[in-house]
C-alpha cells in the first residue's frame, strides 16, 4: 500500500498523516476547532442516513458550492425539494441507458487505447483517462461529439474548480467563487442550448421530457461536471496500479473495483451539519457543531487492497453515500470504469513509471506510465 499512501501525503501532506493520526483515537473522536470527527464505517452510515445531520448548514457542503452551483443541485439540498428533484433525475441513469452512453462515447478512444498497447507502446493512462472523462462529461452536460482538444479544456476546467478545495477547506474565497462561477457559467449554457433544443437522446434533452426547469438543468449539469470527471479519471490508473502492485488475478471484475475503491475512497471526506440535539455514536452533538465523516478511515480500518474479502453491510458503496444523498451518478461512474478496465484487463499491462500529483482534493497519479508485456492475455 505505500503507493497509495504517497499518493495522499503528495496530495496533503499536512491533513493526511493527521487523517490517519485521528483514526487512532477511537470510532468518533471530538477535535476543538475542527468539528466531530467519524472513523468507522456503522456510525458513519447511521449519520448518513439521519435527517438530523444536513447538507445545507454550516460546516456542510453548502458552504463551499452554494455560492458557486446556486441553493437547488443535489449537493446541498435536504428535505421534499431535495427528494422531487432526485426523483425527476433518477430516470435519466439507468445502467441501461449509460451504458449505451458510455459504449457510444468511448468505443474510439478505447478501440484506440487498445491498439496502442498492442503496438507495445508505452502510454500515459492518466492523460487517457482525463481524455475518455472529459469525452463523456461533454456528452452529458449536451456537447455532443467532441474533438480531442475540447474534451481535455472541458476536463482541465472541472479540474481546475475542483482543485480549489482541500480536506481542511470550509468554504471558497471570493476570487475562488468568481473564478468557479466562470467556469460553471460556460457549462451552463452549453447545457441551456441542449435543454432547449429537446433532443431527447440527450441528457439534457431528457431532462426537459423529465419536467426539469431550465434553471435545474443547469445547476444538474454543473454538479455533474464538478462530481462526474474526477471520480473516474482518478480511479482507474489507481485501479490499474493497485492490481500491478499486488499482482492480483482479476476473477470478478465488478468486485475487484469495489476493493479498489474502498482503497482508494473516491469521496476521503463527508461533511454534514448538525440541525437538531443528536448523538454520534457516544458523543452528544448540537445544532451549529460540524461532523466530518473520514470516510477513508472507515474503509482502510478494512485492511489492505483484498478482493477476495466481503464487504460489510455497513461498509457497502460507503464513499459514495448512503440513502437519500447515495450518489446519483454511480451508474454512469461504474458504466465508464467497467468500459475501460474491461480493455485494459484485456492487456497484460505493467507499471514503466508513476508519478504522484500535488495540489490535488482526491489523490491520484500526475502521470502513470503503462506498456503491455506481450500482446493481450
Amino acid at each position: 500500500m505505500r503507493h497509495e499512501t504517497r499518493l495522499y501525503l503528495a496530495a496533503h501532506p499536512f491533513a493526511y498523516p493527521l487523517m490517519r493520526l485521528l483514526a487512532r483515537l477511537g470510532p468518533v473522536v471530538r477535535v476543538p476547532g475542527l468539528g466531530v470527527v467519524v472513523n468507522d464505517a456503522a456510525v458513519a452510515r447511521a449519520v448518513l442516513m439521519d435527517e438530523r445531520f444536513r447538507k445545507d448548514g454550516p460546516g456542510s457542503p453548502g458552504d463551499l458550492w452554494t455560492p458557486v452551483l446556486g441553493p437547488s443541485v443535489l449537493l446541498n439540498m435536504e428535505g421534499p425539494g431535495h427528494l422531487a428533484l432526485r426523483r425527476k433525475l433518477m430516470p435519466l441513469f439507468t445502467a441501461g441507458y449509460v451504458s449505451a452512453l458510455v459504449d457510444d462515447v468511448l468505443r474510439g478512444p478505447l478501440d484506440d487505447l487498445s491498439a496502442r498497447l498492442e503496438r507495445g507502446e508505452t502510454v500515459d493512462l492518466v492523460d487517457a483517462m482525463r481524455l475518455m472523462a472529459g469525452a463523456v462529461i461533454c456528452r452529458v452536460i449536451g456537447l455532443g461529439e467532441v474533438s480531442e482538444a475540447r474534451a481535455r479544456e472541458l476536463f482541465a476546467d472541472g479540474e481546475r474548480v475542483v482543485s480549489m478545495v482541500s480536506l481542511r477547506s470550509r468554504r471558497l474565497s471570493d476570487r475562488q467563487v468568481a473564478v468557479a462561477r466562470r467556469v460553471l457559467d460556460r457549462i451552463g449554457d452549453i447545457a441551456q442550448a441542449a435543454y432547449e433544443a429537446g433532443d431527447e437522446s440527450t441528457v439534457m434533452g431528457r431532462m426537459r421530457a423529465q419536467g426539469l426547469s431550465a434553471a435545474e438543468a443547469r445547476g444538474a449539469a454543473g454538479a455533474f461536471f464538478l462530481t462526474g470527471t474526477e471520480t473516474v479519471a482518478t480511479f482507474v490508473p489507481r485501479l490499474v496500479a493497485l492490481l500491478h502492485d499486488h499482482r492480483t488475478p482479476v476473477g470478478d471484475l465488478d468486485t475487484v473495483i469495489e476493493e479498489a475503491m474502498r482503497v482508494t475512497t473516491p469521496t476521503p471526506l463527508m461533511l454534514r451539519s448538525v440541525a437538531a440535539p443528536a448523538r454520534v455514536g457516544g458523543t452528544p452533538v448540537r445544532p451549529g457543531d460540524r461532523v466530518l465523516i473520514v470516510t477513508h478511515n472507515c474503509a482502510r480500518a478494512y485492511g489492505p487492497f483484498d478482493p477476495s474479502r466481503a464487504h460489510p453491510p455497513e461498509l457497502r458503496r460507503l464513499w459514495f453515500g448512503a440513502g437519500p444523498h447515495f450518489c446519483i451518478g454511480y451508474p454512469l461512474a461504474l458504466a465508464e470504469i467497467r468500459a475501460v478496465a474491461s480493455v485494459l484487463l484485456s492487456h497484460r499491462l505493467r507499471v514503466v513509471r508513476r508519478r504522484a500529483a500535488r495540489g490535488v482534493l482526491i489523490p491520484t497519479y500526475e502521470h502513470l506510465w503503462v506498456s503491455s508485456r506481450a500482446g493481450t492475455a
